[in-house]
């Protein structure tokens, strides 16, 4: 039986198989146990090669090198992360959009915050706390389309990847975007949080060009995926921070309760949001934790 090599990309995985974009068509295939079992699985966003057998069966040979990867959730290969948050119910924690902020810099993936649902509340404290970020931050509604358009653009010929909150309407956008009837998560009454619907990790096509994952939401970033963070750096992932580095009164300082802090005067002034701040320091204290040979 003849086998044909050719290179694709992984749009998802599930049960054991994987199914991998080659061209205009995508392939089912299995993968080697040295593969599966070698402690780096193939991951959606993975480039990979393959051999396909005359009868169609595919086999993963090769994961080509990563240029990033997440853990939780299980993705590789991403050029940008949008964040998906609202001051609608459910409301976002600004202490999770931080969290993904601090994973995406850390792995060179750009943070873009999308404040969803601009039709009910325009999210003006969200909008106003990461302006000295330079991250982008858009407006967008998927109940009337506005910022669709903007997202659009931002996304082609791109590997992106929405995350957010249940409820939030995250899977909404994206149906919009990618003209697929993507199952939007339900918000429960009684507690006044989205129920998750997003079980795994798949890329879909963009009418315009480029890839995007619907992932699950916030809760999938642990702080283990910051285990590679040293608390001594998480400072350089926080841009408004940078420009007053170096000025504090001591050496190394940690910005959390030493005297003459330049960046607590930064939060002071107004030039920090509170939010970011009060992030900045619950991401240090739980750094603290994680030690330096796990």
């Amino acid at each position: 039986m003849g086998k044909e090599r050719k290179n694709g990309t992984i749009l998802k995985g599930i049960g054991g198989f994987y199914y991998v974009a080659c061209g205009q068509q995508v392939i089912e295939c299995k993968a080697s146990g040295r593969l599966r079992l070698g402690g780096a699985p193939p991951l959606a966003g993975d480039v990979v090669e393959l051999e396909q057998a005359d009868n169609g069966d595919g086999f993963i040979v090769t994961i080509n090198a990563r240029k990033n990867v997440l853990i939780r959730p299980p993705i590789a290969n991403i050029d940008q992360i949008f964040i998906v948050a609202s001051q609608a119910p459910p409301i976002t924690d600004p202490y999770l959009i931080d969290k993904v902020t601090v994973i995406a810099q850390q792995q060179g993936i750009r943070p873009i915050i999308v404040l969803n649902k601009s039709d009910l509340e325009q999210s003006a404290a969200l909008e106003e706390a990461y302006r000295p970020t330079g991250f982008i931050v858009l407006h967008a509604s998927a109940a009337t389309g506005a910022g669709c358009a903007e997202l659009a653009e931002l996304m082609r010929n791109k590997v992106s990847c929405f995350t957010g909150n249940s409820g939030v309407g995250k899977s909404s956008l994206l149906s919009r975007l990618t003209g697929q009837d993507l199952l939007a998560g339900a918000i429960s009454g009684k507690i006044g949080r989205g129920k998750n619907t997003t079980r795994h990790v798949e890329l879909l096509y963009l009418p315009g060009g480029g890839l995007v994952a619907d992932t699950p939401g916030f809760s999938s970033f642990e702080v283990r995926q910051m285990e590679r963070i040293r608390k001594e750096d998480l400072q350089l992932l926080f841009p408004e921070m940078e420009p007053f580095l170096g000025q504090c009164r001591f050496t190394g300082c940690a910005h959390v309760k030493e005297p003459d802090c330049a960046v607590r005067a930064l939060v002071k002034s107004g030039g920090m949001a509170e939010s970011r701040y009060e992030s900045y320091v619950k991401l240090y204290e739980e750094l603290k934790q994680i030690k330096d040979w796990q």
